[in-house]
């Protein structure tokens, strides 16, 4: 697989910048892809972990399901995301995860990530930061859940996402596509699949968002970060002055 078509090495890049070596290390991880289609389960909770995979391309999002038949979904996975990372301490699967939309994921054991720690402190201190940073989505997932509005939640969740898409894909320019359903945005932002309706509708009455199917367009993007009272320094992981720091 050449550089050009590596989604992880896109998504490392925006870390730090990356010797010849390291990048072929991280291409290294994308060997031997697996087409897989919208709705297939990679795992489920309490499935033996013993591997990460990298996702080349699609969505996929992380869930658990209630006892009430309830679901919440915790995390959505974008290309050149690596999955399954909060799993490595562990003998099982502490989530299901499922693809969004057809894909292509590349399985690794963890015994690989151990090559990446013996190999290079760049590549080391880039996965700390990731696994940081889905620490990171999550804690702000837990706020959202439980003190903002419908509203703020909304706004909020696209401005996050349209912020991530854009670490991979410079040319988003306030437009993106969003290929979540009704339910599936319900169950993220913790409303039922109606109020998701009605929020989307007030927001695009204020000029803030609109909607046609799966495609977003954000006409003032600093506008609807207000609403959501949007603080991006959980996802500020540029590394790279660490890097300045021990030189």
């Amino acid at each position: 697989m050449s550089e050009d078509q590596s989604c992880i090495l896109h998504h490392f890049s925006h870390y730090c910048s990356l010797s010849t070596a390291e990048k072929a290390l991280l291409v290294s991880l994308e060997e031997s892809p697996t087409d897989i289609k919208a709705g297939s389960l990679l795992w489920e909770l309490g499935d033996p972990a013993g591997e990460f995979c990298t996702l080349k391309s699609g969505w996929a999002y992380s869930y658990r399901h209630l006892e009430n038949g309830d679901r919440q979904i915790l995390e959505i996975y974008l290309p050149g995301d690596i999955i399954g990372l909060r799993e490595f301490a562990f003998s099982q699967r502490l989530e299901s995860v499922r693809m969004i939309t057809d894909g292509v994921i590349c399985h690794f054991p963890h015994k690989r990530l151990l090559e990446v720690f013996r190999q290079s402190v760049p590549l080391t201190s880039v996965v700390f930061a990731i696994t940081s940073r889905h620490q990171a989505l999550l804690t702000e997932r837990l706020v959202t859940l439980a003190r903002r509005s419908a509203r703020q939640k909304t706004a909020h969740f696209l401005y996050e996402m349209y912020l991530r898409l854009r670490q991979t894909n410079s040319h988003t320019d306030g437009q993106f596509r969003l290929p979540l359903s009704q339910e599936q945005l319900a169950d993220i932002l913790g409303l039922s699949p109606v109020h998701v309706s009605r929020t989307f509708s007030l927001l695009s009455e204020e000029g803030l968002v609109f909607r046609d199917r799966h495609n977003v367009t954000i006409p003032d993007l600093q506008a609807l970060a207000a609403v959501g009272e949007f603080d991006d320094c959980y996802l500020n992981d540029d590394v790279r002055p660490l890097f300045e720091l021990s030189a």
